[in-house]
């Protein structure tokens, strides 16, 4: 198994945050937080982002900020600006921290932070590069953890902050304007937790596109060598 399914096997047995802000529901959150809305929205992206909190909801806060920006009375453009820089800043914060207290972070025994999570995330990073960290975006608690690793791991620096704000950029796009253009649909206003769980489930769609293109490229390599010797392969060989 590939670093990078190993570790979406290891994320699917982590709990996760329930819609909402552990239980609150998120279009009252926005609403109570008044003149001080944008500046939540870009706090809880940025702590989720990087400072090693993974539990909030940044995929659904997203998409319920770009669905209820008009009635709480936020500019578009500077609502995306302002989360696309909180969302590169808490990616920068998580690399700096990997970089520079290392495996200090880490424990044997730790539930997220354990030397196992830490040799794979190393290994994915040295296999795909840029794209796992834009593919980390979009899938919940892993876009915590891999900045920080890749700041242990020694990612160069210039590569890591290219492919942090493409990836942060796409992210926030992405969510915020599939809650812009579907709030346009009445059934769509009447239904945001049922949208909240479709948005979930598109966040996990980057890794079982990869787990399919690895499963595909193992029987091919399967194939090959069978072809070519004769008799299955051993994996232990």
């Amino acid at each position: 198994m590939t670093p990078l399914l190993d570790l979406a096997a290891h994320v699917a047995t982590l709990p996760t945050a329930p819609l909402g802000l552990f239980g609150v529901d998120l279009e009252q959150l926005l609403a109570d937080a008044g003149p001080w809305v944008l500046g939540v929205v870009a706090l809880m992206i940025f702590i989720e982002s990087g400072v090693l909190f993974p539990f909030l909801p940044g995929d659904s806060l997203l998409f319920t900020t770009g669905l209820l920006h008009q009635q709480l009375g936020l500019n578009l453009a500077v609502l995306l600006l302002t989360v696309a820089v909180a969302a590169v800043a808490g990616d920068q914060v998580g690399y700096m921290l990997g970089r520079w207290f290392g495996r200090r972070l880490f424990s044997p025994t730790g539930r997220i932070l354990n030397y196992e999570n830490l040799d794979k995330a190393s290994a994915f990073f040295a296999r795909y590069g840029g794209k796992a960290l834009v593919l980390a975006r979009f899938v919940p608690i892993v876009r915590t953890f891999v900045p920080l690793t890749a700041g242990m791991a020694r990612y160069r620096y210039r590569d890591f902050a290219k492919w942090n704000i493409t990836g942060a950029l796409l992210w926030v796009l992405l969510l915020t304007f599939a809650g812009v253009w579907l709030g346009n649909v009445t059934f769509i206003r009447e239904h945001v937790d049922l949208i909240v769980i479709v948005i979930v489930l598109v966040s996990v769609i980057p890794v079982g596109l990869e787990i399919w293109r690895e499963n595909r490229k193992a029987k091919a390599r399967l194939a090959a060598y069978q072809e070519e010797h004769g008799k299955p392969l051993n994996p232990e060989s």
